[in-house]
């Protein structure tokens, strides 16, 4: 007799978790040969439940149930964010929370899984909402806190529990495409087109007509508009802020969620070949060994140049974004601009 698949996979679970148990799911997952959805999956009838894919219904009421924290990650990065679900506008495929803390620009057509999980705590336990795309990578997950409306929150998961376990159909990522030769682009059109941007949300447009790969685009636009600088000008750039206190914006992206936080840091902290944001409302994990490569960007608005610097994996991901705390209609922050000029001077000594 053989014994069922999912047994088998449930013992290595154990007998890993045994072994390290500090280890996150997304890594097990990794070490196991399978997704992190599957190993959710695993705890359906215990510490899991199926949700409906309404995931418009499930972030309409999200503003119900209080303050939670929401965590969007990608492979070298976590983003973890204390707040409230404010305004939510979700059309088709596209949904956008807009809020002092929970700011998200979400890309639902990835969104094909999602479970209620309660993970037992030595006090209690932990409660969350986690979706996954078709990969069975976790593209979103809601947690509840201390602060949480826990009968609110108990009841949406009871509002949106499916009635059977879905079929978890998981299906291969389709790989990266490959940049064209360098040689191949117009250099000459895409510099025109990048001087000529009226707003920031043009680039991947500007990107998709070129032909050009976003990282390919960094390299080659030239260095009034972008500059490759060392890896180590990231946290540079995260201890001066930290430091004058200037406001900024961290974009953490999945491949279904952007999760975007507005605000100083203070709490710098290294763990472990992690590099730590941990302040109240705020978290943030990056692995140091991911970042392969980091540019400061500068693109045209009617509000003036917008000033990034932006991490890339040894795969052309991005990894993160960082701009100046900036609203519509307004001039970036001069403090900003003198850290990124800074770090660039830095680099350049």
């Amino acid at each position: 007799m053989h014994s069922h698949p999912n047994t088998d996979l449930a013992d290595r679970w154990s007998r890993l978790r045994g072994e390290k148990p500090a280890l996150r799911i997304r890594d097990a997952a990794a070490t196991l040969g399978v997704s992190e959805a599957e190993l959710v999956a695993l705890g359906v009838g215990k510490t899991a439940t199926p949700l409906t894919a309404d995931w418009r219904g499930i972030l309409n009421d999200m503003p119900g149930v209080g303050r939670v924290m929401c965590l969007t990650r990608n492979e070298h990065c976590v983003h973890e964010r204390h707040g409230r679900f404010e305004e939510v506008d979700v059309k088709g495929p596209h949904g956008i929370v807009l809020g002092a803390d929970i700011d998200l620009r979400l890309f639902l057509g990835s969104w094909k899984h999602g479970f209620a999980v309660r993970e037992p705590l030595k006090q209690g336990e932990r409660l969350s909402l986690q979706f996954f795309d078709g990969a069975g990578e976790a593209v979103h997950k809601i947690y509840a806190t201390e602060e949480t409306d826990r009968p609110a929150f108990d009841a949406l998961v009871a509002r949106y529990t499916a009635p059977t376990l879905p079929d978890l159909k998981i299906v291969a990522r389709a790989s990266d495409t490959t940049d064209r030769p360098d040689g191949e682009i117009d250099l000459d059109g895409l510099r025109t087109a990048w001087r000529a941007m009226k707003d920031t949300h043009e680039f991947f447009g500007m990107l998709g007509k070129f032909k050009v790969g976003r990282v390919q685009a960094l390299r080659l636009v030239g260095e009034d508009l972008a500059r490759e600088l060392p890896v180590r000008t990231l946290r540079a750039a995260f201890e001066a802020a930290a430091a004058d206190g200037t406001p900024i914006m961290v974009f953490v992206g999945s491949h279904g969620c952007i999760q975007i936080h507005t605000g100083p840091v203070k709490r710098l902290v290294d763990v472990h070949g992690w590099f730590n944001v941990l302040d109240p409302d705020f978290n943030l994990h990056l692995r140091d060994a991911g970042v392969a490569r980091v540019f400061s960007v500068r693109k045209p608005t009617e509000d003036g140049v917008v000033t990034s610097l932006e991490a890339f994996d040894a795969h052309n991901r991005n990894i993160l974004l960082m701009f100046g705390a900036r609203k519509p209609g307004k001039p970036e922050l001069e403090d900003w601009r003198a850290i990124v000029a800074n770090v660039e001077k830095q680099a350049a000594s």
